[in-house]
């Protein structure tokens, strides 16, 4: 009996407990419904892993470009050659290591866009070097050395205020342009390269020899120059030491997974080194970011933005808003009204010949020829922005002194001919009048 009435009391203790726990006293629904929950803090292992995607992304940017690898390997004498070459010059190859790394994540980002092959972003280590500031003998420039007519035809402008080739983005988006159309017009991108340095014209030649002499059209099969010969050797020897560094007792430095800078708009016309001090960088950090910028302005009209570090654009941004600076240019443009004197131009803008000469770079022994757009100091009333015709259209147009000297003699001479040949003219018609005077006279 005392055992049945335990088991009855026990029974309804249970049914209380869960008339509580469905409608607690004091509380309806609607304001149960409302109350925050409660969550108990998580704890090392206590989060289920299943259905969790891993991404395994590289921290390190060799990592990301070695498994983007995508170009059959050659394999060669002169590839062996030049790759215990680089391997045997570690300092050469940390010092275009370290330039890489400002660069190298931008121009892997717009390879894998366009589904490239990875080790074209080393590209530029046997171009320049990395460099971007790179001219060479036959005047190609930046980072992935464009002729100036090839940079043309790509839409890298060159002006005298700024040379799209020396750009980070605009000459990588231009070399990647020229290398997808090289790849779909020879099938190959070996091919591609050659074509890349030789010109597609001459790679065009050399398969078309080769087919009438019923030959291979391969690369390694080509009569080519010495230079593009070792072209694509050069790259695949820097595409084993990065794919397999330890192989070749080479380390290289870490480059992170993440970007390098970010662009940023320029507001108005400003000195390259009031740039850098907005952004709290060197001014040589900010040239190795801004390369076409070759001059001590920035003109806003023709270059809208400019990059910086990641962590220094928002320093620039905040510097800018809060500088109480009236005048962020102390240089601007000026127009050449005639064909002068480079003396008689530094004259009109009270700048010194010298002074004048080195800003523009202009060399001896030359002229100016009337239109020509020219770095000069804002004085006040030159105060506005320089405009966006001049800013992107302006060019610095030069002519040798001995040929305009040459041409104002041969103006002379045949105003000295004509001089002479109207007073010889005029003799007759006096001889003449004489003639009749006399006749007259008898």
């Amino acid at each position: 009996m005392r055992f049945l009435l335990a088991v009855i009391s026990f029974s309804l203790l249970l049914l209380t407990g869960c008339a509580n726990l469905a409608e607690p006293p004091g509380k309806d629904r609607e304001t149960e419904s409302k109350a925050p929950s409660v969550l108990s803090p998580v704890t090392q292992g206590s989060v289920k892993r299943d259905d969790v995607a891993t991404l395994n992304l590289p921290n390190d940017l060799w990592e990301r470009i070695r498994k983007g690898y995508q170009m059959p390997n050659l394999d060669s004498d002169l590839v062996n050659d030049r790759t215990h070459w680089y391997a045997n010059k570690p300092d050469y190859l940390q010092r275009m290591s370290e330039r890489s790394s400002k660069y190298l994540f931008h121009i892997v980002e717009e390879i894998e866009a366009r589904k490239m092959p990875a080790e074209l972003a080393l590209l530029p280590f046997i171009e320049s070097a990395f460099n971007p500031q790179a001219v060479s003998s036959a005047r190609a420039s930046g980072m992935w050395q464009f002729m100036p007519a090839t940079g043309k035809s790509f839409d890298l402008k060159q002006n005298a205020f700024r040379d799209d080739r020396r750009d980070v983005q605009a000459s990588t988006r231009a070399a990647l342009d020229y290398l997808e159309r090289l790849h779909k017009m020879f099938g190959d991108w070996h091919l591609a390269l050659a074509a890349y340095n030789w010109g597609e014209g001459n790679v065009g030649k050399a398969i078309a020899r080769n087919k009438r002499a019923g030959l291979p059209t391969g690369y390694t099969d080509l009569n080519m120059p010495m230079e593009t010969r070792m072209y694509v050797p050069k790259l695949q020897a820097m595409k084993n030491i990065v794919g397999n560094p330890p192989l070749f007792s080479v380390v290289l430095p870490s480059i992170p997974n993440h970007p390098y800078f970010q662009s940023v708009p320029l507001p108005r016309d400003m000195d390259v080194s009031v740039a850098a001090k907005l952004a709290d960088i060197s001014e040589q950090d900010f040239k190795a970011l801004n390369p076409s910028a070759h001059r001590p302005v920035l003109l806003a009209a023709g270059t809208p933005n400019i990059l910086l570090p990641w962590d220094n654009a928002e320093v620039f941004q905040r510097n800018y808003e809060a500088s109480t600076l009236a005048r962020m240019a102390t240089w601007t443009a000026w127009i050449a009204p005639s064909t002068m004197k480079v003396a008689d131009a530094a004259k009109k803008v009270n700048m010194s010949e010298a002074d004048f000469r080195t800003i523009n770079n202009i060399p001896p022994r030359m002229i100016i020829k009337a239109g020509s757009a020219l770095l000069v100091p804002r004085s006040a009333n030159m105060l506005g922005d320089v405009t966006a015709q001049v800013a992107d259209n302006g060019k610095l147009d030069l002519s040798p002194e001995a040929i305009a000297k040459r041409k104002a003699a041969a103006k002379g001479g045949k105003s000295a001919k004509g001089t002479k040949t109207a007073s010889a003219k005029e003799g007759k018609r006096d001889k003449k009048s004489k003639g009749d005077t006399k006749v007259a006279k008898k």
